[in-house]
């Protein structure tokens, strides 16, 4: 952070003394007030419900400018990365702070690649699950079950154990997302192949038997590769937020990214595809591409309680820049795989058209999102809809673990501790039983 020249000035209509408080600049981006002092000076908290104008840390590794419809990765615009570079590349950029040359990629793949089998005795953990458990409470638990077998690597204090974990979180996350797959369909786990890249390999883990080897589609490889470099990383939002808070308090790298994982479940966040792709099959079922009007109908009234899932979102007020390679992504897949005839897939291409076209929403700045298409292309690839959000937390996973160790390696770091406003009743005396209403 840099000490900006001026300062701001906190004065009080009450009388009290008014306070001068510093302001930070950053890279780029809004300057930010030093509120650090603010309650020792004045017995005073703010008030900010969601954290929507609150900076809770200083980050080097991901900037959104939500008007602009920017999304960069260590200063690299996402729509470069995307095109230019594969996931485990991306991957180390998170981790490193620069992109590798050759000797560092296969260096750094080579050693990912080692690391994504997981114990044997996890397969215990699974049969503890029912079948039909979701894979979010799976992953939630054998996650956080990770740190039971690599007591080796739990010093958060030695880098070298906080770069030991990374690997292996990002190594076996896959492994285990499939294998809650697996295990949820009846079929027997597959273990990796180290010859196989992190995408395929992840692939034929889902979808091959020992009956049937999958065949790798480089066109599917690719499609599964940029999902994953879209979500790998996206600042300060509600898991990575847990991530971080969860590691202020000292606890291990498995149980931060658990908590993330835990968070992302919520279907405001993480599962925002999953109910984008649920919209489409609730429209199939009323009837699909000619009944469209009728729901955009009750979409434009407020008083009908329909929402449009997938268009719009909370950060970007333009074009999601994630969403356009999104976009382009889906229609590689639907013509490789020949599925511009399914239903739901024509039903998705008829509702972006509106959604782009009719002014209701380009005025509302209501456009697809990097959801609706990822959900669109995640089905074509025969993922089923339960696992699209530990599709989206296999991605994270790095984004997590390069937020956690800056959150560690920051000597200004503070366990965390929101302040509150009391609202309850003040201070009273407990009546005796017989005269309590």
């Amino acid at each position: 952070m840099t000490n900006s020249e001026t300062k701001a000035t906190l004065s009080f209509s009450d009388g009290s003394p008014s306070l001068e408080l510093p302001i930070y600049k950053g890279t780029v981006g809004p300057d930010v007030i030093d509120i650090r002092k603010l309650y020792g000076a004045t017995g005073k908290f703010t008030y900010d419900p969601g954290f929507m104008s609150t900076a809770a840390c200083n980050s080097s590794i991901t900037y959104i400018d939500g008007d602009k419809g920017e999304l960069l990765y260590r200063g690299y615009p996402i729509e470069q990365l995307a095109v230019n570079c594969d996931f485990l590349e991306t991957c180390y950029l998170l981790l490193n702070g620069e992109l590798p040359n050759q000797a560092q990629k296969d260096e750094f793949v080579a050693t990912v690649t080692k690391h994504t089998m997981v114990h044997e005795q996890m397969q215990f953990f699974f049969r503890g699950f029912r079948r039909d458990a979701h894979p979010m409470a799976v992953l939630v638990g054998t996650v956080g079950a990770l740190s039971s077998f690599y007591h080796d690597s739990l010093d958060i204090s030695d880098k070298h154990h906080r770069d030991v974990s990374a690997i292996r979180l990002i190594a076996k996350l896959p492994t285990l997302v499939a294998m809650a797959y697996k295990y949820s369909i009846g079929q027997p786990f597959v273990y990796p192949r180290n010859d196989l890249s992190y995408s395929a390999n992840f692939m034929r883990m889902m979808f091959s038997n020992p009956c049937e080897d999958y065949k790798v589609n480089d066109v599917l490889v690719r499609a599964l590769d940029r999902i994953l470099i879209l979500h790998a990383d996206h600042e300060q939002n509600a898991s990575t937020s847990t991530v971080r808070l969860a590691g202020s308090s000292g606890a291990n790298p498995f149980a931060c990214i658990a908590a993330g994982i835990a968070c992302l479940w919520g279907p405001a966040h993480g599962g925002a595809n999953e109910a984008a792709l649920q919209m489409l099959e609730d429209i199939q079922k009323q009837g699909g591409v000619e009944r469209i009007g009728e729901f955009i109908a009750k979409v434009k009234d407020k008083n009908s309680g329909v929402k449009l899932m997938g268009f719009g979102h909370r950060v970007y007020k333009n074009y999601d820049p994630r969403a356009k390679l999104m976009r382009e992504t889906c229609y590689e897949v639907l013509n490789e795989l020949g599925l511009h005839d399914d239903p739901l897939f024509k039903l998705a291409m008829a509702l972006e058209k509106i959604a782009l076209e009719d002014e209701y929403f380009v005025s509302r700045k209501l456009y697809p999102n990097v959801d609706f298409y990822s959900g669109i292309v995640q089905r074509a690839l025969g993922i089923p809809v339960s696992l699209f959000t530990g599709i989206f937390a296999m991605a994270r996973t790095v984004g997590w673990i390069a937020q956690w160790n800056e959150m560690i390696s920051d000597p200004e770091q503070k366990i965390g501790r929101p302040r509150q406003l009391f609202v309850g009743s003040p201070t009273r005396e407990v009546p005796p039983m017989s005269k309590r209403g």
